[in-house]
């Protein structure tokens, strides 16, 4: 987890200072960050915040933007089954794009299920822990670095860096083709739900390939 924490530290200052810009305690910059664990919800809900929008209307927003999520449990859920609904709910709690993609390629790549559940569990308390860090950071130090350093690039840079290793044939490279060219032609969509549609093109391109081969 220490590339996708040195991708996300940009990320979590810039929470930071959005929530202290917000005139929030840093407790509260601490729940947010806690409770919402997404760099791009927080910011959304900041934006949003900030220009006194409905509550109703901010959770609906974060709940769009955090629906990949349910890609991601699905794919995970047959590795977790055996678990108790208690550890399940932990699980999918600190599951995000980075813990979930090195831990779904643990766990098809070895069959110690035991060991392949704490590898889980180790990468999403970790990045979890991490990103508490590095929004605190934020909300006292962030103010001290210029905006013209665009720190936040760092973060489609960590993704790369994930899932390239994951792309190890045909089905799974024509999916990611799939879905970048298509999150490029639908981001005029609102609410962000060009990520959204362009994940189950994805999908889909990835299936009609599979079926092929």
């Amino acid at each position: 987890m220490i590339p996708p924490q040195l991708g996300l530290l940009p990320w979590g200052l810039v929470c930071g200072v959005g929530a202290q810009a917000l005139g929030a305690s840093i407790w509260g910059a601490l729940g947010m960050s806690m409770i919402i664990f997404s760099g791009s919800a927080q910011i959304v809900a900041m934006q949003l915040i900030n220009a006194q929008a409905p509550i109703v209307v901010i959770v609906l927003t974060c709940f769009v933007l955090g629906l990949r999520l349910v890609v991601y449990s699905a794919a995970m859920a047959p590795y977790l089954k055996a678990l108790s609904p208690g550890w399940r709910a932990i699980f999918a709690y600190v599951l995000a794009d980075q813990s979930f993609a090195v831990s779904i390629r643990r766990f098809r790549e070895h069959d110690d299920y035991r060991r392949g559940v704490s590898y889980f569990l180790g990468c999403g308390l970790t990045l979890w822990v991490g990103w508490q860090l590095s929004n605190i950071a934020g909300y006292w130090l962030g103010n001290i670095l210029p905006a013209s350093w665009s720190l936040d690039f760092t973060v489609p840079l960590c993704f790369l860096a994930l899932v390239v290793p994951a792309l190890h044939d045909r089905p799974s490279r024509i999916a990611a083709l799939a879905a970048g060219v298509s999150v490029i032609v639908l981001d005029p969509l609102p609410l962000r739900l060009s990520l959204i549609c362009a994940g189950l093109i994805g999908i889909a391109a990835g299936l009609v390939a599979e079926g092929r081969k």
